[in-house]
């Protein structure tokens, strides 16, 4: 489903996908651009009626547009659904081939032309300062910045895989060499800091700082994931781990 109408009921929805599931239509389904709620409560639906269930999200991603860690990357981990985000590059803005000019960008393509639609706007002051950050680092490596760019989203938790485009066969190959090499922590720790989210309500109430606070201080430690999201190697860890050795 490629994005959330706003009307249709959930459960209209997963039953339709159901059916052609079923019917032998499709093989399987995901949804794309929607709330994280809405994905949970379908996931949910689905399996509490014994429909087929969704397995992918496909969601905007990339250094310049994280807010999906808010949400629905855990959703998705909880819910054993895989990321495949689309835009890892922001349209070609993490390419380097943008250049300031006053409040704005230009340079040779998409966002020249779409640059005035607030959805598709990617000439802010934050985004330059990470696309700064971006291309230092890739000078360091010797990379081409959409190389890095690239592979700091494909090493992301909860991606299973990327959405690219080109428009030629070498720039395929370019952006399949972008999970050919690691970025360093340190590099990498540079990209997150530069690009993480503003802190929020509630999300700044589960940090380890405010959760010490809610424990009193005890080191506590999740509960261990269902069987069907983690492999039987994780079985004994965190608190029933240490419970079953004491």
């Amino acid at each position: 489903m490629h994005a959330w109408d706003t009307i249709t009921p959930v459960e209209e929805v997963i039953s339709t996908l159901n059916d052609l599931v079923r019917a032998g239509k499709i093989r399987h389904y995901g949804f794309s651009n929607t709330p994280a709620w809405y994905v949970a409560r379908a996931q949910t639906l689905a399996e509490k009626e014994g429909k087929e269930r969704l397995v992918a999200l496909q969601l905007e991603y990339s250094l310049v547009e994280r807010n999906i860690e808010r949400e629905h990357i855990p959703a998705a981990q909880e819910l054993g659904l895989g990321i495949t985000p689309w835009g890892p590059l922001a349209g070609g803005f993490l390419s380097g081939k943008y250049q300031r000019q006053g409040t704005t960008g230009v340079g040779e393509g998409r966002l020249e032309t779409v640059k005035d639609n607030p959805l598709f706007d990617q000439f802010n002051e934050r985004n330059w300062s990470i696309l700064d950050e971006l291309l230092d680092i890739a000078n360091q490596l010797s990379k081409p910045p959409s190389q890095v760019a690239l592979n700091w989203v494909a090493t992301q938790p909860g991606v299973a895989s990327t959405i690219i485009g080109a428009t030629k066969t070498t720039q395929l190959d370019d952006n399949l060499r972008s999970i050919q090499f690691e970025i360093p922590i340190d590099f990498r720790r540079r990209l997150d800091d530069t690009s993480a989210l503003a802190p929020a309500y509630p999300y700044k109430i589960f940090t380890p700082k405010m959760q010490g606070m809610i424990s009193g201080g005890t080191n506590l430690e999740p509960w261990l994931a269902a069987r069907v999201y983690a492999p039987p190697s994780q079985e004994l860890t965190g608190i029933k781990a240490s419970a079953a050795t004491r």
